[in-house]
């Protein structure tokens, strides 16, 4: 198993859209596709207040790719993103690290 840290930094303004998106259409497709959702914050002290962050996992990074092209090319995705993003994009940096367990993780 892998896991993908990633942070999104919404655009001024955007970070209620960019949840609603995520709630309502972003979890239920990654787990279609084989994406794993294994939790998402939000800073409360210490942090920027325009970050969502989350990890994913996967089997593997071959099953990564696999994943996120499906995802990608899924026209529910398309319509949601396209439809939230109507009055501009909300995402404005994206960072992302993928992470193996060490031998002594919980999860693996």
């Amino acid at each position: 198993m892998i896991y993908e840290y990633r942070v999104y930094e919404a655009m001024p303004g955007k970070m209620p859209d960019l949840q609603a998106r995520f709630r309502d259409h972003t979890l239920a497709l990654f787990e279609k596709h084989g994406i794993k959702n294994i939790g998402y914050w939000t800073p409360n002290v210490g942090d920027y207040s325009n970050r969502l962050i989350y990890i994913l996992a996967f089997q593997s990074v071959e099953q990564r790719e696999q994943a996120y092209a499906d995802f990608a090319a899924d026209p529910a995705w398309q319509k949601a993103r396209a439809e939230s993003e109507v009055g501009g994009p909300l995402v404005e940096k994206l960072t992302n690290i993928l992470l193996n367990p060490t031998d002594y993780s919980p999860l693996q």
